[in-house]
C-alpha cells in the first residue's frame, strides 16, 4: 500500500492583461508552484482565501499542496502537520462547495498519505474510507478524469497490497486517461491537471 500514489497536481499558467488583483494572486501562487516554490505558493493562496472567504479555491490548493508534498516528506513530525493543515483546509473547502468531487479527490489523498505513512496504523482504519470518497465522486461526475483516474488507481494499489495482477487495470486506466482530453474546466482557476501524470502511471505499469 505505502507504493499507492496517485498525485494530480493541477498547475495552470494564466496570463493576461487587466487581471484582477485575485487574478493575479492566483496566477502568481501557480507560477510559484510550477517552479517548485510550493510553500511560497501557499502563502499567496492563504492571503488569497483570507481576502476571497467565499471562494473554495485557495483552501482546496492549499490543502492540496500539503497533501502532495507530504508524499515525500521523510520526517514524520512534518508530515503530521502538514496533513492536520491539510485537513482543516479541506474542511474549509467542503463548507464552501460541498459535494465536489474534486475536493472529495484531495480528501482520498489526504487518507491515502497517512496510510503512505504507517499502513499498520491507518490502513484498516481509512482504507475504507478512500474507497468510499471515490465512489462519491465517480457517482457526482463519472467523466472527471481526476476521480476516474484515482478510483482506478486506488483499486490497482489495493490490488497490488494483496498480490493480485496490475494488467486487468490497465484497460481502465487507459481510459480514465483518455478523459483528460475531453474535460473542460468549470472556470477560470479550476482544476485541470493529471494528465502527464496519468500518463507515467501507465508508461510504468502497463507496458503491452
Amino acid at each position: 500500500m505505502k507504493k499507492v500514489l496517485f498525485i494530480f497536481i493541477a498547475l495552470i499558467s494564466f496570463s493576461g492583461f487587466s487581471q484582477t488583483p485575485y487574478q493575479k494572486g492566483m496566477t502568481k501562487a501557480f507560477d510559484l508552484w510550477q517552479n517548485n516554490q510550493p510553500w511560497e505558493a501557499v502563502n499567496i493562496f492563504e492571503r488569497i482565501a483570507k481576502a476571497e472567504p467565499d471562494n473554495w479555491l485557495p483552501p482546496f490548493y492549499i490543502a492540496q499542496i500539503n497533501v502532495i508534498q507530504s508524499f515525500n516528506e521523510k520526517d514524520k513530525t512534518k508530515m503530521t502537520a502538514q496533513l492536520n493543515k491539510a485537513r482543516d483546509f479541506i474542511n474549509d473547502a467542503m463548507i464552501l462547495s460541498e459535494n465536489n468531487p474534486e475536493i472529495m479527490v484531495v480528501e482520498a489523498q489526504y487518507y491515502t498519505a497517512w496510510i503512505v505513512m504507517d499502513g499498520q496504523q491507518y490502513g484498516m482504519k481509512y482504507s475504507a474510507k478512500v474507497a468510499e470518497l471515490y465512489q462519491k465522486a465517480a457517482a457526482i461526475a463519472p467523466e472527471n478524469p481526476r476521480v476516474a483516474f484515482g478510483k482506478v488507481e486506488w483499486d490497482m494499489g489495493t490490488a497490488r497490497f494483496f498480490g493480485q495482477p496490475m494488467a486487468p487495470f490497465c484497460e481502465d486506466l487507459r481510459k480514465a486517461y483518455l478523459l483528460f482530453e475531453g474535460f473542460e474546466s468549470k472556470g477560470e482557476f479550476h482544476p485541470r491537471g493529471g494528465d502527464q501524470y496519468a500518463k507515467s502511471v501507465i508508461d510504468r505499469t502497463c507496458t503491452n
